[in-house]
């Protein structure tokens, strides 16, 4: 560490930025000048009235002069590096001033080195020297970390910028490993939820369900789960980690769902059914966090259409592959076929999804750094207190985390305006394509005349439009990003991820009106499916469009924003199948597509638009988005 690391200041003009690392610096200094002072007085070196390294200033305080520059004694100095050297073997730890960027609305934690001299030090200051914010609650106070009696407090952080173990430093391969296994266990949990829908009627004559509305309620009560369980899921995953809460609950959706198989009665269907859902909404609140830890935010979008297009894509081929599983068999193979592939994902999950979560594999670091010079360590200048940059210091109890972590969902609904208007318009749209997933039978075997089978198939008119969509999409999301960002001089925002949801604001009412009114008049077949595959271009290009502006605006939460807004959006997946046929039946498909398109205009058309002008402002008051 070169002697310059310890002067006060710089005799140019600096600015603020320069002014606040310098003055970093010189406390950091002092601090290490102080920790050896014992030794040093052991040693005899100094007196009382004029130690050496004064200057005749403060008084038993080597290095300071009356004007309060630092000046240390280099005797002092070549002990702090001394015992820096031994401390730091067999491997330095990295230790790094940090602080949250929310002026360039990125969300990400950048680090400030201030040890810019050499080597990184294991010893650091304490409390009064690091402004750390507590980013876990989401507050802006400063944290106090605790200390023993000679300040000796060890911050764990990533080593470097480029450090291999940061998950968003993996390799392009591992990090597509992960994010295809992530896909897959999204895919197949919507598949399981629509796929029953084609075999209603003959699991309703073989447990005795007579009532349209209690058979509706056999498909819909799985998407109940999706609201419930991405509450406790997601903060879960903060953590312990996304992959082993992640794997846990994909494990807890194929007992269940295996279960579902084997039910004797409409009690148990529905029970077994729930709980499936439950388990099953691990990929749908986690996964877009596992993406936001190992994806920088201009390389994230093509990932993202992936991800977001294997929810919706799900649910349109469920009922093409139900239909005909329980035509050649029995309706019991609908579930035990989704198991078996599900499976088979878990196998492939076991070895290629790994910790992404910063926070967690942090945490996993400072642990057995614990273990090796805290725990029963005797060594003089051991570090006493050790945690991460994003910890508080403060001791916290297991009641006071769970606490804190399960109502945070909650917490940032209430009190993000963000979450609350594109939880709204996604719980809108996602309750939209359930809706037409449950009617599309009823107006081709209804109205058209067609056999369940022939009737299955329009629901590929629903996969094209996602899938175009999706496709466009994956290519011009990261491509659009990147020019915005260069436009707006390399400073990259959120809002460059919502251009997409203006062509879709137009998209999604006119397949509603097209689809609703041709539908009424009985038109070619053709007609409702290009009516179906705009509805499913306008839903897949919205729904990719909030998921990346949510995790670019929360992506320290991520998780815990994610399950906001899929609590809504899935409550909406509840209900909308179960005010379908009463709507279509008073109302006709004309004017009730008509209402739906109307509403799709209402919310969809200036919450871009609104998003674009204020979202920064938004972002810059609030308590989460801001400390991301």
């Amino acid at each position: 560490m070169p002697d310059s690391y310890f002067q006060s200041a710089h005799h140019h003009e600096l600015t603020e930025e320069e002014t606040r690392v310098e003055r970093a610096r010189t406390r950091r200094a002092q601090s290490l000048v102080n920790a050896v002072r014992p030794s040093l007085a052991g040693m005899g070196v100094g007196s009382a009235g004029s130690p050496p390294g004064t200057t005749g200033g403060s008084k038993g305080v080597p290095g300071t002069s009356e004007g309060g520059e630092t000046h240390p004694d280099m005797s002092a100095i070549r002990r702090a590096k001394s015992m820096n050297a031994r401390m730091s073997s067999p491997s330095p730890i990295p230790i790094e001033e940090t602080r949250t960027k929310s002026g360039s609305g990125t969300g990400d934690t950048t680090p400030l080195d201030v040890d810019r001299g050499g080597s990184a030090s294991p010893l650091t200051p304490g409390p009064e020297e690091h402004d750390h914010t507590d980013t876990r609650e989401g507050t802006s106070s400063s944290t106090s970390p605790v200390r023993d009696d000679e300040g000796h407090v060890l911050v764990v952080d990533w080593e470097g910028a480029d450090d291999p173990e940061n998950p968003k430093n993996w390799p392009f391969r591992r990090k597509w490993g992960a994010t295809l296994v992530v896909s897959s266990f999204t895919f197949v949990s919507p598949l399981a939820s629509s796929m029953i829908a084609p075999a209603v009627p003959r699991l309703g004559a073989e447990l005795g369900i007579d009532s349209k509305t209690v058979q509706a309620l056999c498909v819909s009560v799985f998407i109940l789960g999706y609201a419930l369980g991405p509450l406790f899921i997601g903060p879960l995953s903060e953590l312990f980690g996304r992959a082993v809460v992640l794997q846990c609950a994909n494990l807890f959706f194929l007992a269940w769902n295996t279960g579902c198989g084997f039910a004797q009665s409409e009690s148990q269907l529905l029970a077994f059914r729930f709980l499936a859902g439950i388990g099953g909404s691990a990929p749908l609140s986690i996964g877009g966090g596992v993406l936001g830890d190992i994806w920088k935010p201009e390389q994230r979008g093509q990932a993202i259409s992936i991800y977001s297009l294997a929810p919706l894509l799900g649910p349109v081929l469920g009922p093409i592959m139900g239909a005909w599983i329980a035509q050649r068999t029995t309706w019991r193979w609908v579930f035990w076929s989704t198991s078996l592939f599900d499976v088979m994902i878990q196998m492939i999950g076991f070895f290629y999804l790994q910790e992404t979560y910063a926070p967690v594999l942090l945490d996993r670091k400072a642990q057995q750094i614990r273990r090796k010079y805290v725990n029963g360590s005797g060594e003089k200048g051991a570090p006493r207190v050790v945690r991460t940059v994003y910890d508080s210091g403060e001791e916290r109890t297991w009641v006071s985390i769970f606490r804190k972590a399960l109502t945070r969902p909650f917490m940032i609904f209430a009190r993000e305006p963000i979450i609350q208007v594109l939880g709204v318009f996604m719980a809108f749209i996602y309750g939209v394509l359930y809706l037409f997933l449950t009617t599309i039978p009823t107006i081709f075997e209804g109205l058209y005349g067609q056999e369940p089978g022939i009737a299955g198939l329009h629901y590929l008119a629903l996969g094209v439009g996602l899938t175009g969509g999706s496709q466009i999409n994956a290519r011009a999301l990261d491509r659009l990003y990147k020019h915005l960002k260069e436009k707006n001089g390399g400073v990259q925002k959120p809002e460059y991820r919502l251009p997409p949801m203006i062509p879709a604001s137009i998209m999604l009412p006119i397949g509603l009106f097209i689809a609703g009114w041709t539908a009424q008049y009985q038109t070619h077949w053709i007609a409702p499916d290009i009516g179906l595959a705009l509805i499913g271009a306008g839903v897949i290009l919205t729904f990719q469009s909030i998921q990346t502006y949510v995790i670019d605006t929360f992506t320290l939460h991520a998780a815990s924003a994610l399950a906001a807004v899929s609590c809504l959006r899935s409550l909406a997946g509840f209900g909308f199948p179960l005010i379908a046929p009463t709507m279509f039946d008073r109302l006709g498909y004309g004017v009730g597509g008509s209402i739906l398109a109307g509403v799709a205009i209402v919310l969809g058309c200036p919450t871009p638009w609104l998003l674009w002008k204020y979202g920064e402002r938004i972002r810059e008051s609030s308590r989460y988005a801001k400390r991301s």
